[in-house]
């Protein structure tokens, strides 16, 4: 996994709980590693209740999507059927327009790392085109939520 370049300015992080399910297990029974990125996707969702503004439904209301352009994870342990998860949604702050996570995903019941990666999403308008700048509702979430970065 490269390493981002982000400066360290406090930030935000979102904590959510998951159960590993049959559904999500290979023929090798454990987690097939695609299923990571819906975990990832699980955080982010979370992410989006905890600190309202920027959840999927908030950016598409605002007239935006936000595709990701950017994945990137790390395997480091293996997960199972019925292991408990905890996964970690960090919040990246940037000036571009764009949204950034990071994200570290734990066995509940040792604490043992099993994941990490990151994501980036770009602004897309209702026209399709990619945003350069902030839009609107970004910049007043960024503000609203500022005095909450943890450091």
């Amino acid at each position: 996994m490269k390493k981002r370049k982000y400066d360290s300015t406090p930030t935000l992080v979102g904590v959510t709980k998951a159960k590993v399910r049959f559904s999500e297990v290979d023929s090798m029974k454990i987690v097939w590693h695609g299923s990571y990125v819906k975990y990832f996707e699980d955080g982010r969702e979370a992410f989006g209740r905890e600190y309202p503004g920027i959840g999927y439904l908030d950016i598409y209301a605002s007239g935006y999507m936000t595709p990701i352009v950017d994945l990137q994870i790390q395997y480091l342990n293996p997960l199972t059927i019925d292991d408990d998860i905890i996964i970690e949604t960090k919040y990246i702050q940037t000036p571009a327009a764009k949204i950034c996570f990071e994200y570290l995903i734990r066995k509940s019941d040792s604490n043992i790392i099993v994941a990490r990666g990151s994501s980036v999403q770009v602004f897309i308008d209702n026209n399709g085109e990619m945003c350069l700048n902030n839009p609107p509702f970004y910049e007043k979430w960024k503000e609203k939520w500022k005095e909450k970065w943890i450091k």
